[in-house]
């Protein structure tokens, strides 16, 4: 009887299919789940792979319990009156088709604004409006239509920390097999069954073939459940027409397999299961070390790595403290100024909180907060400061995911990346053809060695240790880099960043310092009430030159703004009572008499009088003018500065001749001129404060925010410096250049060694069991050589 598949799952559908719209289904949740899609319009699905689907559990009031309010506080990251946001785990994404249904969840139900698939991980990010739909009803949805997410609270109460026992239990399964069968195997490999004594044969002749039978029975468990995941791989990748690095191994298991259960059933030897159940143990066991080592390096750049800035908290005393992001405690009372962002949960005590969680949600309309509400991590304050206490550590919020938000990633993959795959395509390609033309030669020539050489070319030419040399190579100097004080988003970054070949650098804030900074002030005496609303003023706000004479300006007592309001590239003004204080350029306060154009000033008016000005003299970074010389020699340098020319003789000194300078720039110009020089083909490096940078930040190749003392951390940044390593910058970038080329040096490596192993297994030299060792030996020999250099490579960093 012919099978007939379901039409959503692929499931048989029995004697007696459901026929609906001219298709077959096995039961009527899958017709159900085709309904929903054909008439959103999402019948594409089908499209991107047949039979997709998963049948639907049935679904009735099991999920009734995420109706309460203290459980839905639990599992969501972001909780508000018109979103929250949760992230479930959903075991069943498997394919393109699954993420393309669950990115078009909004289709199936208008409250859900946004869903985003994270496949490695098999998460399903999802934004709803919980005045329309609830997370049970989210839930819900998602196991109607075949995606039933995993949900367990002691997951969300231990911050969801992946394990995946899967792997231990397999190695664990093909380590005992291999063990015994290396056992059984002694007197075939001592030839003692051959062997003759006094009394006669030898007694273990006589067990030979229970031995052999027994040897079959320890290689099914490792074959059909510890290698099960390569057949999968290597199936799904043809599926798609895809040669994945997984089809040589599988078809190397699956013809020793088949080889050795032959010769076992017709008497002719004892097989090749030592070097069957040797090659999957010690593949799974490289795949562990591989775990293990990625697990250490995330463990590496926790979130004290991503955020090595520091925020205001206020003590019991009323001082202002600037401490550590990762040090904040419960209960600690926070300072969060104007574009600052907020670092943790927290309650908002007083201040005009106007929160823009278009970090986190992705929606840019801000949201007025009163005292007593709740905040969220993530949010930026758009409208002067804000006290609050925190009611979180910064590691139980979501800050540290921001970076990972798909609103900040890039659609292209990285180069890197792509060639990668690339090569474990072609080299899949040209292990199977050298296979079965060597095959076909010792078939003509010898035909006893023919089997023996197409296994062990499958078995020798594993292109794992290729795909391993990017990943550990990057991987470790990501690591190297973070102890550094330069700390990037991810690997794709440090390839973007041997790739640069123009370097563009904000001044204020850069290349000069805050902290050595000097003021004289020259006009009108200030009354009290003037120098407190200045003060008070230049509290709220972060530019490098208000935080600056802010810290210069003697103390004055705390008071709450009536008003405050930040212009970019312009200045800022702040009322209290019947005072209304400017402060920024001339043009913006209304100065209209004749200054010194030359000088780096911030002007004050108050009630639109004119008062003066604070005059400041810069202090470049130590070494910067080394650092530029040296940066000159293959890069590219520009200057962009939203001050006057005032600097522009100390710069020429300290730039190498004929560096572009360009000053008055506001926050679209720079973004402009990065522009301008990406069209002329150049790769584009952007080093700023984060602040006024950040859409020239984002637009570069590569993103820079240097961080000194204050929270205006970027996440559309590709990574933070600290300001401490300021000079040592270009060293980073020469180790990134390094790093691609150790990447290239694996490759030989890794091919070297395959060449060489191919050698022995085409000419009938290789013995199975002797690949099945050396086949694993190739990773580690990769990882370690990769490993190793990039240690190297970091000790000369400072």
């Amino acid at each position: 009887m012919q099978r007939i598949e379901c039409y959503h799952c692929g499931d048989d559908c029995g004697k007696h299919p459901m026929v609906f719209d001219k298709r077959q289904f096995c039961c009527n949740g899958c017709k159900t789940v085709y309904e929903i899609f054909t008439s959103n319009d999402l019948s594409y699905y089908y499209d991107l792979q047949s039979a997709a689907g998963a049948t639907p559990a049935t679904v009735e009031s099991k999920y009734d319990f995420l109706d309460t309010d203290t459980i839905i506080e639990r599992l969501t990251e972001f909780n508000d009156t018109d979103l929250q946001i949760v992230d479930l785990y959903v075991p069943h994404i498997h394919c393109s088709s699954c993420i393309w249904v669950l990115e078009n969840l909004n289709r199936l139900n208008p409250a859900i604004s946004g869903s985003q698939v994270n496949f490695p991980k098999k998460t399903l990010r999802i934004s709803y409006n919980p005045k329309k739909t609830t997370l049970r009803q989210v839930v819900v949805l998602l196991a109607k239509i075949g995606y039933e997410p995993y949900i367990s609270l002691d997951d969300f109460d231990n911050e969801k920390k992946d394990t995946d026992r899967s792997l231990i239990y397999k190695l664990g399964v093909a380590g005992f097999a291999f063990g015994n069968v290396m056992f059984l195997s002694f007197p075939d490999y001592l030839d003692l069954s051959a062997s003759q004594t006094s009394g006669g044969e030898f007694w273990l002749n006589q067990y030979e073939t229970v031995f052999r039978w027994m040897m079959f029975a320890f290689s099914l468990p490792v074959v059909f459940y510890a290698g099960s995941g390569y057949f999968i791989s290597a199936y799904q990748g043809l599926r798609h027409r895809f040669l994945n690095i997984d089809v040589p191994i599988a078809l190397g298991i699956l013809v020793l397999f088949l080889r050795s259960t032959i010769e076992i059933m017709f008497n002719w030897g004892n097989g090749f299961f030592d070097s069957l159940t040797g090659l999957v143990f010690f593949l799974l066991l490289g795949k562990f070390f591989q775990q293990k080592t990625y697990a250490f390096l995330s463990f590496e750049r926790d979130y004290k790595s991503y955020f090595p800035i520091a925020i205001t908290r206020i003590t019991s005393e009323g001082k202002e403290v600037s401490t550590q992001v990762n040090e904040i405690e419960k209960g600690d009372r926070l300072l969060i100024r104007n574009e600052e962002l907020i670092p943790v949960d927290g309650i908002l005590i007083n201040g005009d909180a106007r929160i823009d969680y278009s970090f986190v949600t992705g929606e840019s309309e801000p949201v007025r907060k009163q005292s007593g509400d709740k905040l969220y991590a993530g949010g930026k304050q758009l409208r002067g400061a804000i006290e609050m206490e925190a009611l979180k550590s910064v590691s139980q919020s979501y800050l540290t995911q921001l970076w990972g938000n798909s609103v900040f990633q890039g659609t292209s993959q990285s180069k890197f990346r792509t060639l990668t795959d690339g090569i474990g395509k072609r080299f899949t390609i040209a292990v199977l053809t050298i296979a079965f033309t060597a095959t076909a030669f010792w078939l003509y020539l010898d035909p006893s060695k023919a089997l023996n050489v197409f296994t062990a070319v499958l078995i020798i030419a594993c292109p794992c240790a290729i795909a391993l040399a990017a990943p550990f190579t990057l991987g470790n100097l990501l690591r190297i880099f973070g102890r550094k004080k330069l700390y990037l988003k991810d690997t794709r970054t440090i390839e973007q960043l041997a790739l640069i070949n123009t370097v563009v650098f904000d001044k204020t804030g850069t290349i000069t310092t805050s902290q050595k900074s000097t003021a004289t002030y020259e006009g009108m005496p200030l009354t009290a009430e003037e120098e407190s609303l200045l003060k008070n003023t230049l509290r709220s706000s972060n530019h490098p030159l208000s935080r600056s004479l802010y810290d210069l300006l003697a103390e004055q007592d705390i008071i709450t703004l009536d008003e405050y309001e930040e212009h970019l590239g312009k200045g800022l003004q702040g009322s209290k009572d019947n005072d209304h204080m400017k402060i920024g350029s001339p043009e913006f306060v209304g100065n209209r008499q004749p200054t010194d154009a030359l000088d780096t000033s911030v002007h004050i008016s108050n009630n639109d009088s004119y008062k003066g000005k604070y005059v400041f003299h810069n202090h470049y970074r130590e070494g910067a003018d080394v650092m530029f010389h040296a940066m000159s020699e293959s890069l590219d340098l520009a200057i962009l500065s939203g001050d006057n020319e005032g600097e522009k003789g100390r710069l020429q000194q300290m730039l190498p001749r004929n560096t572009p300078l360009h000053f008055n720039q506001k926050p679209e110009s720079k973004l402009e001129f990065i522009e301008s020089r990406q069209e002329q083909g150049k790769k584009v490096m952007m080093l700023g404060d984060g602040l006024n940078d950040a859409g020239a930040l984002a637009q570069a190749d590569v993103g820079i925010a240097i961080s000194e003392n204050v929270n205006v951390f970027s996440p559309a940044c590709d990574g933070i410096l600290d300001a401490t390593k300021f000079q040592q910058f270009y060293t980073y970038i020469v180790a990134s250049r390094k790093a691609m080329h150790i990447v290239k040096l694996c490759f030989i490596l890794s091919l070297t060694y395959n060449v060489i192993g191919l050698y022995f297994a085409v000419t009938g030299q290789l013995r199975p069991v002797i690949a099945a060792i050396l086949m694993p030996l190739s990773s580690v020999s990769v990882v370690a050589f990769a490993t190793l250099m990039t240690n190297l490579l970091g000790r000369k960093l400072k």
